[in-house]
């Protein structure tokens, strides 16, 4: 299994990179997210990868972070999806804005991607929610910098455990204390005290994106 490549950009195309590694060329299929970031040829690179071995080839993927390679082993697991459609989607969507668009069932974004209809959108959907918050980030660790902060100022807020989660799973997909606080706020009068995390993330997520 190949993880990483560290090197010399070799060439480029619309979708691939070539990477001299030692003096063997590395032929790497990106996002095109990935292609953006990544220098120009005879510059120094690095770049994290998933092999693809099938009956016919031998493929590497390759990705500027762990997170998108996290979010494209994931894509790849869904029926319909396979590697290109995965790669589209990355190329589409940024790792936070997944996480954003899957744990509120927000097909239509999933949509945008070239080669991604309803059907399948709504599919990866369903199937990956209740990972979306997690998928390139690991398990949510409530005392990380931050987190800690805005679990607390959420728990003083309302008394609500599930409340001090939901704030700290939105500070962890980027948005600030301030905003997670409210929104996390706003899903409580609509759901209840008794609601659980997941339901106010999704109400909170519904909230942001207005």
């Amino acid at each position: 299994m190949i993880a990483k490549l560290r090197g010399r950009m070799d060439s480029r195309g619309e979708d691939w990179v070539v990477i001299d590694v030692g003096g063997v060329g590395y032929l790497v299929e990106c996002s095109a997210r990935t292609l953006d970031r990544l220098p120009a040829p005879g510059e120094a690179v690095e770049v994290f990868t998933r092999m693809l071995v099938s009956e016919n080839a031998i493929r590497l993927v390759g990705f500027a972070e762990e997170a998108e390679r996290d979010w494209f082993n994931e894509l790849s697991e869904v029926q319909g999806v396979g590697s290109k459609v995965a790669l589209a989607l990355l190329s589409a969507l940024s790792p936070a804005e997944l996480s954003t668009a899957i744990a509120a069932g927000d097909a239509a974004m999933l949509a945008r991607a070239k080669g991604v209809g309803p059907k399948l959108a709504r599919r990866i959907c369903t199937e990956l929610k209740d990972k979306a918050l997690t998928i390139g980030t690991g398990a949510l660790e409530l005392e990380a910098p931050g987190l800690a902060a805005a679990s607390g100022a959420a728990a003083a807020a309302s008394g609500s455990q599930a409340a001090a989660d939901a704030v700290s799973a939105l500070v962890n997909l980027g948005y600030t204390q301030s905003q997670a606080t409210t929104a996390v706020g706003a899903a409580m009068q609509d759901a209840g005290e008794n609601a659980d995390t997941g339901e106010l993330i999704r109400l909170a997520l519904k909230q942001l994106s207005q």
